[in-house]
């Protein structure tokens, strides 16, 4: 298989390189240090158990037309860093070229082939321009759940630290030959990509914790475990989830796991910095939109009050304006 990663960060790398490491013809598009790291040594792992291995039959450019047609394009950068490269993703498709969304949060896909009055909408948190679902049509998606957990330590450097679940399914639910040539895929790989019949319901599983926990401890600056044994952000996470529970039962969605166990499951993980907290300690622009602003998005366009979700939503916008303030402020005292 022809397979282009779009990211050689935390998740790209862990993916571009155990597919290439099963033998897989692997191109990944990046730029900076990372695509001199990975031209000059390849892309390296070090897995959960501390022993690295190399993936030097890997290719690495930063131009779509010099990787050529692919069979499958795997997205793995975050939702708000899609735009900048949807014009070019078309240079890597064939007829039968698929894309396979690893992206945290509702999809810009979300409503393509979901039926109902909200049948073919635009999620604007996500692709507020259009040109997402333009350039990189829906109809080509495979829908994918990211579970494990990596670090991009350095330059081409990832560890894995836990986990090897992609579960993967079709927009329309069905169970295709290319999902599960896919699957087939990634499984051979070493991960555990099942084909479900309704990858909606597992986004939003992922997503009721992302959009509570992610927010509230990069405004607080606290772990999950001090999240979820501190009583009043406790309380605030489990009101956020009702909220964003009573949004996905009017679009159809029913959790497969129960509020008290889905925050039990946060509580076990311990001291975890959410990757939100990371980015902000980091400097980083954090990931907002598509963890709380498209659940927003969808709470209105379902008539849902979400008062807990929207108070978090602003108080975490306001911080990610002022981190890029000050980040400009910088800039300008270092040119000055």
């Amino acid at each position: 298989m022809k397979i282009a990663v779009i990211g050689a960060g935390a998740i790209g790398g862990l993916v571009g390189a155990r597919l290439a490491l099963a033998g897989e013809d692997v191109t990944f598009l990046v730029r900076g240090a990372n695509l001199d790291a990975i031209r000059r040594e390849g892309i390296k792992l070090i897995t959960a158990d501390g022993h690295p291995h190399v993936a030097r039959n890997v290719s690495a450019t930063n131009h779509y037309d010099e990787a050529g047609v692919q069979d499958i394009v795997v997205l793995a950068m975050k939702a708000h860093q899609v735009e900048a490269v949807a014009n070019d993703v078309p240079k890597l498709f064939g007829p039968d070229t698929v894309v396979v969304t690893m992206q945290n949060g509702i999809p810009y896909w979300y409503f393509h082939k979901h039926g109902g009055e909200l049948e073919g909408s635009r999620v604007r948190s996500v692709d507020p321009s259009g040109v997402v679902s333009a350039r990189i049509p829906a109809d080509r998606v495979i829908g994918c759940v990211v579970y494990p957990a990596s670090e991009l330590v350095a330059p081409g450097v990832v560890k894995h630290i836990e986990g090897d679940r992609f579960p993967l399914g079709e927009l329309d639910g069905s169970s295709s030959e290319r999902v599960n040539r896919v699957s087939a895929c990634m499984s051979h790989a070493g991960f555990k990509a099942p084909v479900l019949d309704n990858i909606r319901a597992e986004i939003w599983l992922k997503l009721w914790g992302n959009l509570t926990f992610n927010p509230i401890s990069s405004l607080s600056h606290s772990t999950l475990v001090d999240i979820c044994q501190y009583p009043p952000s406790r309380d605030l996470a489990v009101a956020m989830m009702r909220e964003a529970q009573a949004v996905a039962h009017k679009l159809g969605i029913e959790f497969r796991v129960s509020l008290d166990k889905r925050i039990a499951g946060a509580e076990k993980v311990g001291k975890h910095k959410t990757s939100m907290l990371q980015d902000v300690e980091a400097g980083r622009a954090p990931e907002i939109d598509a963890l709380v602003g498209a659940v927003v998005e969808l709470a209105r366009l379902t008539d849902t009050p979400t008062p807990h979700i929207d108070t978090v939503y602003s108080l975490v916008k306001l911080l990610a304006r002022t981190m890029h303030d000050q980040r400009g402020q910088v800039r300008l005292h270092e040119m000055a």
